[in-house]
């Protein structure tokens, strides 16, 4: 079975970069999100929408990507679970996910959540930059080729 690309879709700001490098490999995007999302006309790519529980998202993607499909979400919990599933996953910033560095990556969201939550840290992310949208478009092309060779 091919590879596929999954994408925890409510915020992601690199869905066109997405569709533009799944159709240069010829791979079937799933966009999942909570709310409603722009309807395409590529028979490639198809929208998913869970209900607004928490975690609908990340849990239908979880149960849905398989080994060696591609993963886009900043969310490490979401990111531990596809790993653990064989999945290639990176953020949105290009960051990948793996592994060599799912534990340390989900020990720093912990940490820097009690930061916030003990107001030791006011928790501002630095903003999306067109570095990272770059570096996301690099490990993207890598991970669907990474998917499609193991896959046939």
């Amino acid at each position: 079975m091919p590879a596929e690309i999954f994408v925890d879709a409510d915020a992601c700001p690199v869905k066109p970069e997405i569709l533009k490098v799944a159709e240069r490999h010829g791979l079937r995007v799933t966009l999942v999100a909570n709310s409603g999302l722009r309807p395409s006309r590529d028979a490639m790519v198809r929208n998913i929408i869970v209900s607004a529980a928490f975690d609908a998202a990340d849990n239908w993607i979880a149960e849905n990507a398989r080994k060696d499909d591609v993963v886009v979400t900043a969310d490490v919990p979401l990111a531990t679970r596809c790993v653990a599933n064989g999945a290639h996953v990176t953020g949105p910033t290009g960051r990948i996910f793996d592994q060599t560095n799912i534990g340390m990556a989900s020990a720093m969201r912990d940490l820097g959540q009690h930061l916030r939550e003990t107001g030791e840290s006011k928790g501002y992310n630095a903003p999306f930059s067109p570095r990272d949208r770059s570096a996301f478009l690099e490990t993207l092309d890598k991970l669907c080729r990474r998917a499609k060779s193991a896959t046939g």
